[in-house]
């Protein structure tokens, strides 16, 4: 190797070392690392028993700064006797994976219960939890700057938004609103069937639980609540496009065509069943929030200028 060679080889290596170190050293931007995604109903429980109160990795980062791609952050509003942790380890982290803003709260639940029964929320009025999530998103459209967010919901975390849209202010601060076990029309089953699964998986007792849900008879099929909802002729608003996913094996909503409901003039309306062309699919109404075909038409809803394939593969009842 002649002395000329050996210089150019060495400059080589300093230079290389020097980019490496440009990109890779202290204070340089590292990409975040992927969150392990389960998609199953109950994939939240765990963390809500190791880590009570908190929020699932991912979510409710009110530093989190909304991308182009992804300008609007994602409020995810749980079913009847769901949390923030609780109702939502399938999506938190497929949607922070994807590079979304992640929200989630726990509303309505027992005033001044300890834990773990302060987490089994959607116990009160549902006008109540409205105004909770009214506080809710302001503080993440604040912290964000974002002027509007996309709506994620399950079962009663689908109704109890449009309270807030149409009669709290929300109507100019939601994009996309996306339904998991609707019931737009109201139930005329047991609306109450993720309360227990969800309890026991806390370790609370069953009597400790059933007397105290006032937002049930709210969601039955002809109620005072549902009427309002319809008062103008339908449950939704123009100015902001609704995707409804619903499960023919909804034991909660009954039928489940209930939540099949389609949009008047001016209004943005997609009906999804997540059955049609998948007869794999046995989620009910719990397991539709761990279903990974729901997730993804979920997804495909939040950003469809960008829609993934949606898998057809085996889903179980309660757990998706």
């Amino acid at each position: 190797m002649t002395r000329f060679t050996r210089t150019v080889m060495l400059v080589v290596v300093a230079v290389t070392a020097l980019m490496v170190s440009v990109v890779t050293g202290p204070g340089a931007a590292q990409a975040e690392p992927k969150l392990p995604e389960n998609y199953n109903f109950f994939g939240g429980i765990p963390h809500e028993l190791s880590h009570p109160n908190g929020s699932l990795p991912g979510s409710n980062d009110f530093d989190c700064e909304p991308t182009k791609a992804h300008p609007n952050p994602v409020v995810l509003t749980h079913g009847t006797g769901g949390g923030a942790q609780t109702n939502w380890g399938a999506y938190v982290p497929m949607l922070k994976n994807a590079g979304f803003c992640v929200f989630a709260l726990t509303y309505g639940s027992y005033p001044g219960a300890p834990w773990p029964l302060n987490q089994i929320g959607g116990t009160q009025p549902l006008e109540k939890s409205a105004a909770e999530l009214k506080v809710f998103v302001d503080k993440v459209r604040k912290a964000t700057g974002a002027e509007k967010v996309d709506i994620v919901g399950h079962s009663q975390g689908t109704i109890m938004p449009s309270y807030y849209a149409k009669f709290l202010g929300g109507r100019d601060k939601i994009d996309k609103y996306v339904s998991l076990a609707p019931l737009w029309r109201g139930t005329y089953g047991f609306a109450g069937d993720l309360i227990l699964p969800v309890a026991k998986r806390l370790g609370i007792p069953e009597q400790k639980v059933t007397p105290i849900f006032s937002s049930l008879g709210q969601m039955l099929g002809g109620s005072q609540f549902i009427k309002k909802l319809w008062a103008d002729g339908g449950p939704y608003l123009p100015g902001i496009d609704y995707t409804n996913i619903s499960t023919r094996y909804d034991e909660a909503v009954v039928p489940y065509t209930s939540g099949q409901v389609a949009g008047g003039p001016g209004r943005s309306v997609k009906n999804i069943v997540v059955q049609d062309g998948c007869a794999q699919d046995y989620s009910e109404h719990a397991g539709i929030a761990g279903s990974k075909r729901a997730a993804y038409f979920v997804y495909n809803a939040l950003d469809p200028e960008h829609p993934r394939t949606v898998p057809c593969r085996f889903a179980a009842p309660f757990t998706g």
